[in-house]
């Protein structure tokens, strides 16, 4: 088929281009659900933990489906990594290295060469050649490593936290290397539900090589490969208008987190915001240096934020590939907290670091644009992972919390912010699939600061544990609350508790049988002068129970 070209003959006309872009975000999405329904961990399949994207043969983005920023940001490094080992028609690569375009070891990455099948017709002879990559990225329950979960809060160095592996070819000419995949296996906890999980990656990218296929035959070679170029040159322009859009400046911010799993002392994050024209620069130079502990962030997960950032500051319609970040550039001094050496540890980065970026970016734009940031949300991922020694179990959640209030609504209550996007566990999924017994999971009253706008509800979490675990915690928000703006409160800090005793924001413990673990996650900040909120909604806030009477002032 030949598509329409433009009515001047340059390039494809907008409704080929239309068609073409949303049927490649389709082979994302579709890429996604793939994914999630072969898994089976409940990491993957119910919390659905894991991001899918299509890459073209230069390792651009051309399309990604909606899943978890921190991972969709920084897989463009984990492409240039494999191709700098010549893929080949019929490999898959897999990695997750955080130094070679992983993000933290649990996060496992899959990259596979699309090429046209031998006997497509557009497949002959010379167009036998790699047109693009299909990337698949999940949260693993387990990779090795001194704790169940892989996510130990004392961990000083990477090795200490599961299997490193650089891009390594686990299929060669379409068939699976079993002595690669079985070196994988032998150094993880429950190897049965890894192997699972990886069988779940491997047939999403191979649906986005089908579908890939079907858009060839659909509009030809040529069309579908001009296409990759105009939609992200669509998205390119329509970022840039958007920047302009921004005042021109210098905008900075400081945050902290609340030590590094080996200290308490806090660690500084500063940010300047540079809005010129039609770019962004973003520069954290004066943010600590690399630490003893696990929060660590490499490069690319601090770029991750900082695209997550812009996009929500801009349009968030416009379409998600290499042409929105473009105009943004991030730089982070060699050494540091945000662009580590090995073996520095880096599990809590991922999960942690990422989401303090995001508060301190978003902070910095708020004099930008003041009507499309938030109050603070929780500003962390409250991590539990409990697991047996033995390897038999491994739980991971990151937990929901309060969502900053905005300038014209409130914020939302027990929901995932910023880096990540998953949904929770089911109450049943959890009883059924592990030794554990839900004792609560409910909101918390008064844990939303107040304001003319509320921000969002924490939510409390409590879990019994039935036999012999290892617990890990990886929290932040504990001391310093989510902040308030224009007058609004501050939201409430998390807590975390075991058997009803306050434990520290990041550790790791072993639990005897009926030991029951609490986390009480952060409330969002609120928007405004809690004068002037609308007397409705104050008595709505108490009829559903969000506010006790002592917060009624």
């Amino acid at each position: 088929m030949t598509a329409n070209r433009a009515p001047d003959g340059d390039g494809i006309d907008p409704v080929t281009l239309e068609v073409l872009r949303n049927q490649l975000e389709g082979i994302a999405e579709e890429m996604g659900q793939t994914l999630i329904r072969g898994a089976y961990s409940p990491n993957i399949k119910e919390r659905r933990d894991c991001s899918t994207a299509l890459f073209d043969a230069d390792g651009r983005m051309i399309a990604q489906a909606e899943h978890i920023p921190v991972h969709l940001g920084a897989m463009p490094e984990a492409v240039d990594a494999v191709r700098e080992y010549d893929p080949e028609p019929g490999d898959v690569f897999v990695l997750n290295d955080p130094f070679r375009g992983g993000t933290h070891l649990p996060d496992v990455t899959m990259v596979s060469p699309i090429a046209p099948a031998a006997d497509s017709p557009e497949g002959d002879g010379e167009n036998r050649s790699i047109v693009g990559y299909a990337v698949s990225r999940a949260h693993h329950a387990d990779v090795g490593g001194m704790t169940p979960g892989s996510m130990p809060a004392g961990a000083r160095e990477i090795y200490q936290e599961g299997l490193r592996i650089p891009p390594t070819r686990l299929v060669r000419d379409g068939e699976i290397r079993e002595d690669v995949r079985s070196l994988l296996l032998a150094n993880v906890r429950n190897p049965r539900e890894r192997r699972a999980d990886l069988r779940a990656q491997l047939a999403a990218n191979d649906r986005a090589a089908a579908r890939l296929a079907d858009l060839f035959d659909e509009h030809g070679r040529e069309t579908v490969l001009e296409g990759f170029d105009a939609v992200i040159d669509y998205s390119a322009e329509r970022m840039r208008d958007q920047v302009r859009a921004l005042p021109d400046g210098t905008y900075e911010a400081t945050d902290v987190l609340e030590g590094d799993g080996i200290t308490d002392e806090d660690v500084e994050i500063r940010v300047a915001v540079t809005v010129d024209s039609e770019a962004i620069d973003v520069d954290f130079a004066g943010t600590a240096g690399q630490l003893e502990g696990n929060l660590n962030a490499p490069l690319a997960v601090a770029t991750s934020a900082v695209y997550f950032v812009v996009r929500c500051v801009t349009d968030p319609e416009i379409p998600p590939n290499e042409g929105c970040y473009e105009p943004v550039t991030v730089r982070a001094p060699d050494g540091s907290l945000l662009n580590p050496n090995p073996p520095a540890a880096v599990v809590g980065g991922n999960v942690e670091t990422s989401q303090r970026v995001t508060d301190v970016v978003f902070a910095a734009l708020a004099e930008a644009a003041p009507d499309r940031v938030p109050a603070g949300s929780q500003g962390t991922m409250n991590n539990l992972t409990v697991g047996a020694r033995d390897g038999s179990f491994t739980y991971y959640e990151t937990i929901g919390g309060g969502f900053g209030a905005r300038s014209e609504r409130d914020g939302m209550d027990g929901v995932q912010v910023g880096m990540t996007n998953t949904l929770n566990t089911p109450v049943e999924s959890i009883e059924t699939e592990y030794p554990f017994r839900v004792e609560r999971y409910a909101l918390r009253p008064d844990s939303g600061g107040r304001g003319r706008f509320r921000g969002g509800l924490g939510l409390e979490r409590a879990l019994t544990v039935e036999t012999e675990a290892t617990v890990s915690l990886l929290t932040e928000r504990r001391r310093h609350a989510p902040s308030g703006v224009a007058g609004g409160e501050d939201g409430a800090v998390g807590e975390n508790l075991i058997d009803g005793e306050p434990v520290p924001a990041k550790t790791t413990v072993d639990v005897d049988p009926g030991t029951t673990v609490t986390v009480r996650t952060p409330g969002g900040g609120g928007h405004g002068d809690p004068a002037e909120r609308d007397p409705e909604a104050l008595e709505a806030d108490r009829a559903d129970g969000k506010i006790t009477e002592s917060e009624q002032r």
